[in-house]
């Protein structure tokens, strides 16, 4: 049995605080997490005021005044800090570069507006320089599971304190693997989304040209959330991109055709290695098919980063503060920047051409996979290592990231697992532009069979089993789309979004009353007649849940919603949240009689109990032992000894439902279903 607990005494993942700050006391709770942090912790530079969380939280209670919906409703979060945020001062860890940030970065200002809630600065390797987290006047977060090893950097007092279960969700920024690394190293989500899709204004650049804000997060879902909140078009940011807009949404059936390196350096860390090969042997299983693929040309490319003139851009971001005199800097990272000095402007276009020359050799290589799947690091150095070959260690960590920048794609680092010593090791899934969605998607299907320790906390989150999983699309509306209060509803039983698509144009929306106190506003959707000038086509989303699950979720629903059925533009109906005019409390059907017997039975007691209803059988002398008796949660057994006394006993079968309290009566076919009378006799039961 495993140690760890599926049961959170405490709010650990982003759901797990939406649900603690709704049941009220929600700036007390702030307030005490505030207190519980210890000013000597090396992962922060700097922690909210309490007088900074109250504002903060008077801002969100006048937002919600005003009807605005917070799919992050007091939920903490840190921001690495070479990221603005308002009030707070930003150092990159560099004290002498510290100043007081007059506004939010664009991705603070999105994250506040769903309802987040700043609760802190984090450590780094200065100015984003160096991927172990070692390089910082702070000093040196060290990793979670054993402080003689690196957190991994640059983003490792984020990553930190989301591994412990401190915050749900830290920003990070990732210019070479600043973002993954230190995922990898302490067993939590690290996404490096597509240059540009989020917001990188108000953010100390590193180099400008490859600069993505990143995630850090507990959980797959976690991460994707944030991303859909974040991810706004910024046009005062040069180098913010939207989404293309022919750009398809992940959807596919078949089976991934995946490139694995072919011969991957390990530098003599069999750990790692032995890790690595462990992890593999799930991928056969998921239906993956991995093709060992030459990696020459990616590995020259990543080289380039710190070997190459793109230090020069490192230099360009400070050069009128790393020119004044008596300023103190890390002594490794001014020596890395001041490297600028030895480029030439030939040097910049020769290595320009080079870096252009193998990203097309790359891409023609690696165009025919669905995705990569590398090692997030091929060593695990501990601190004395870094101390000891700081240049060395430092490379070696970045051999599997550096390039994906360049190449601007997109990469998720995620959990596989844990090595023979204990420490957890990271995979990353990479692919192209725009293809966060594809490679979530992946993770989920890797993450899927298996309990998985969040972090290095005392929890463990509970995954959905692939093995003959059904699932059962439901179109969703309102505050359960992605990104909204209630969405949580859908993740927290194992749902995942399949795609964005509208309803045929028969449909109206209308916003339903509010029940007093409520800070969510619901939507119903109605369908009318198609030749009203109201009549419209309704944007929603179809999610998968688990057929298991859709009773429960069922009885969740309120009145006047109920789930129903919608069609959609395709003219493809299906289940889909819908509300009535009338709204009378419907009876819930949470135990059903099926009067009959045989396959018809048999059939009938599995769909119930895939729907988590409980089944009722009926059995006679003749088939005490039938596998529609033993299938079923109850058995009941009929007096008589012909059909006619048993299955087709109306009286004694309507006794029996009353006496056992079901719900309904399903007669399938022959017996009773022949019997024009049931109904009518069944409604007089009720």
């Amino acid at each position: 049995m495993s140690k760890f607990s599926t049961h959170r005494t405490r709010p650990v993942t982003i759901s797990d605080w939406i649900v603690h700050q709704a049941r009220g006391d929600g700036l007390e709770r702030l307030l005490s997490l505030q207190r519980s942090l210890p000013p000597s912790d090396p992962a922060w530079i700097s922690t909210a005021t309490p007088d900074q969380l109250r504002s903060q939280w008077a801002q969100l209670l006048e937002l919600e005044a005003q009807g605005q919906l917070f799919p992050l409703y007091g939920v903490p979060f840190a921001a690495k800090d070479n990221i603005d945020v308002a009030g707070f001062v930003t150092t990159a860890a560099c004290p002498d570069f510290a100043y007081l940030a007059e506004e939010d970065a664009r991705v603070i200002a999105e994250l506040r507006k769903a309802g987040a809630i700043v609760i802190g600065k984090t450590n780094l390797d200065q100015f984003a320089t160096g991927l172990a987290g070692t390089r910082s006047p702070y000093g040196i977060p060290r990793n979670t599971f054993n402080e003689k090893h690196i957190s991994g950097g640059s983003s490792s007092g984020s990553a930190s304190v989301v591994a412990r279960g401190i915050v749900p969700f830290a920003l990070g920024t990732d210019t070479a693997g600043s973002g993954r690394v230190p995922a990898g190293l302490n067993n939590i989500v690290g996404l490096k989304p597509t240059r540009g899709l989020l917001s990188a204004r108000g953010v100390v650049p590193a180099c400008r040209s490859l600069d993505c804000v990143s995630i850090l997060a507990l959980t797959i879902e976690d991460a994707d959330l944030v991303l859909r909140i974040a991810s706004v078009y910024d046009e005062k940011d040069a180098f913010s991109r939207a989404v293309p807009a022919a750009h398809p949404a992940h959807a596919s059936n078949k089976k991934p055709r995946i490139a694995i390196c072919n011969s991957p350096p390990w530098f003599g860390k069999t750990e790692q290695e032995v890790a690595y090969l462990a992890s593999l042997k799930k991928c056969p299983l998921l239906g993956w098919e991995l093709v060992p693929t030459d990696f020459t040309s990616p590995f020259k490319l990543a080289s380039l980063l710190y070997e190459g003139p793109w230090v020069a851009e490192r230099y360009t971001a400070i050069k009128d503060f790393i020119n004044k005199p008596s300023i103190q800097m890390d002594p490794i990272v001014r020596s890395i920047i001041l490297k600028a000095e030895g480029f030439s402007s030939v040097d910049v276009f020769e290595g320009e051409y080079l870096r252009q020359d193998l990203s097309r050799e790359i891409e023609t290589a690696f165009k025919d996979f669905d995705a990569i799947l590398v090692p997030t690091t091929p060593t695990f150095p501990t601190i004395q290592d870094l101390a000891n070959e700081p240049a060395l260690e430092n490379s070696r960590l970045g051999t599997y990231t550096n390039f994906v920048n360049f190449l601007d794609w997109s990469a998720l680092s995620f959990p596989a697992g844990f090595r023979p010593d204990g420490l957890p090791f990271g995979l990353t899934l990479i692919s192209k532009q725009w293809e966060e969605e594809k490679l979530l998607g992946l993770c989920r299907s890797f993450s899927s069979g298996e309990d998985r320790r969040l972090g290095c906390t005392e929890f463990e989150i509970g995954t959905t089993k692939n093995e003959n999983l059904q699932l059962t699309p439901l179109a969703v509306v309102g505050a359960h789309l992605s990104g909204l209060p209630l969405n949580h509803q859908l993740t927290s039983i194992g749902g995942t979004l399949s795609f964005e698509t509208t309803t045929s144009q028969s449909y109206r929306l209308f916003e339903l009353a509010s029940t007093p106190g409520a800070s969510v506003r619901k939507p119903g959707l109605v369908r009318v007649s198609p030749g009203l000038d109201t009549a419209s086509k309704v944007e929603l989303e179809v999610w998968n849940i688990p057929t298991t699950e859709i009773s429960k979720f069922c009885r969740s629903i309120p009145a006047p919603l109920f789930i129903g059925q919608v069609e959609l533009v395709d003219g493809i109906w299906i289940h889909g949240f819908a509300f009535t005019y009338e709204s009378p409390e419907a009876d819930l059907v949470m135990k059903v009689l099926v009067a009959n017997r045989g396959e018809i039975a048999v059939r009938i007691i599995a769909t119930l109990k895939r729907l988590g209803i409980h089944a009722m059988a009926l059995y006679s002398k003749e088939d005490r032992k039938s596998q529609h008796v033993i299938d079923a949660d109850t058995a009941i057994f009929l007096q008589g000894d012909t059909v006619a006394e048993t299955y087709l006993s109306q009286s004694q079968i309507i006794e029996v439902a009353k006496s056992e309290g079901a719900d309904a009566i399903i007669p399938g076919y022959g017996f009773l279903s022949e019997n024009a009378d049931l109904g009518k006799h069944v409604r007089i039961m009720a």
